[in-house]
């Protein structure tokens, strides 16, 4: 008996150790859940990432995407809150339309999205653009519009809300028709003279906006921008060519933004634009799995293949993971409670949002 354990004991420990050397995932299934449809962006870009996570995690896990739509995301977030796994075998990949009704405390969140670990995360930026019958040519001159300013929208509480708040940083006097059911239909909308001004995300702005600023169909204004030093300033890679709406600001005004306007801003776009797309874990995830994630990360943005690939899915933005991803991340998801009553407030007594 004794030299049986013995032996068990042994291969317990060779197995730790061929483990080890494989990398945290060997043997190992992810599950990534989608709490969107399987014909939405998130899904889409979930599958994407898929085959490229399969080949640089250590230990080359399988992946399993699974949708699980419903609530607008609550009811998947809501599921990985009661089910995630504690070994980081299980992701929650989820955008803005997750991270809102958090900050915003929306009935019927259960999950703890600002407790939980950051894997990695995805940008998917936006740019704001005007028709040319404003007589709007550049982003200084959006004060200047010779007609009102009208803003088509789904939802103000939703990935509209980053935009919405940007027209209160810069101080713009625009009407909002919200409701609509796709930014698909409102791009349509734009071109049919409907409204006037638009943001669409850039894997659209690159392959259906850019072809109507060529025509002369569209002006080009700024992005929701990057960050930089913990900032929401920089220029988005994407489309350096644009300010961002921090930069735009201080070209108005003399001076860098600040204020709750500007804070409640700089939050919500982040978790929007800057970590658009970002895959959580169970708050207990261990280090061991966060720093096979930022492993993973380096590798696959060094990926020739991925380099190429994403030129076409999201013109060729880069994930981030590790220490200042995932601190960046919770300070959007954990803003003050002015910034919180802020936006509420907002929300509620200009769009008519019910909490």
């Amino acid at each position: 008996m004794r030299k049986l354990l013995t032996t068990t004991a042994a291969l317990a420990a060779l197995a730790t150790m061929a483990q080890a050397q494989d990398g945290y995932f060997a043997g190992k299934s992810i599950d990534v859940i989608v709490p969107f449809g399987t014909g939405g962006a998130t899904f889409v870009s979930a599958k994407f990432l898929e085959p490229y996570f399969e080949k640089h995690l250590p230990g080359n896990p399988e992946i399993n995407v699974i949708d699980r739509p419903g609530g607008g995301s609550i009811l998947g977030a809501n599921w990985f809150e009661q089910n995630a796994k504690a070994d980081g075998t299980t992701i929650l990949f989820t955008t803005s339309s997750t991270a809102n009704p958090f900050v915003l405390g929306q009935e019927g969140v259960e999950y703890r999205l600002s407790e939980y670990r950051v894997a990695y995360s995805h940008p998917f930026g936006a740019v704001a653009y005007v028709s040319p019958s404003t007589g709007v040519t550049d982003a200084a001159g959006i004060k200047e519009s010779s007609n009102p300013l009208i803003y088509g929208g789904i939802a103000a509480a939703a990935s509209d809300l980053p935009g919405l708040l940007s027209f209160e940083v810069l101080g713009l006097d625009v009407k909002s028709v919200l409701g609509f059911t796709g930014r698909g239909p409102v791009r349509l909308a734009f071109e049919q003279g409907e409204v006037n001004i638009d943001y669409q995300f850039t894997p659209v702005w690159l392959t259906q906006v850019v072809p109507s600023v060529e025509e002369g169909n569209a002006v080009p204004l700024w992005t929701g921008g990057a960050m930089e030093g913990g900032v929401l300033k920089a220029r988005d890679p994407v489309a350096p060519e644009l300010p961002s709406v921090y930069e735009v600001y201080e070209t108005m005004n003399g001076q860098p933004p600040s204020g709750i306007e500007w804070d409640a801003f700089q939050g919500i776009a982040s978790v929007t634009y800057a970590y658009g797309l970002t895959g959580y874990l169970h708050p207990d995830a261990p280090q061991e799995a966060l720093d096979a994630f930022a492993a993973a990360v380096e590798a696959i943005n060094a990926d020739p293949e991925f380099q190429a690939a994403s030129q076409d899915v999201t013109g060729g933005a880069r994930l981030s993971a590790g220490p200042e991803t995932e601190a960046a991340i919770k300070a959007a998801l954990s803003p003050s409670d002015e910034v919180r009553t802020y936006l509420r407030t907002l929300l509620s007594e200009k769009y008519g949002v019910n909490f």
